[in-house]
């Protein structure tokens, strides 16, 4: 059994890598790592993530359903 870092590689007869197999948590983080670069693209959003990420006040998840009507 693979570890949970390990990635795999498919590779033809000739021994010509063709694809990889990636484990999910390890192309999970991948995938987060890229979305959070193309955010960090924008200005606006670069200020917007900070902005959110320094705020220090909110509402529960139970209110927010309640304002959603969900």
């Amino acid at each position: 059994m693979a570890s949970p870092t390990e990635v795999q590689y498919v590779s033809d007869a000739d021994g010509k890598p063709l694809g990889v197999i990636v484990p999910i948590e390890l192309w999970q983080e991948i995938e987060s790592e890229r979305e959070t670069a193309y955010l960090l693209k924008s200005d606006a959003m670069k200020r917007r993530l900070s902005e959110a990420k320094e705020r220090q006040e909110g509402i529960s998840l139970e209110a927010a359903r309640e304002k959603l009507g969900i």
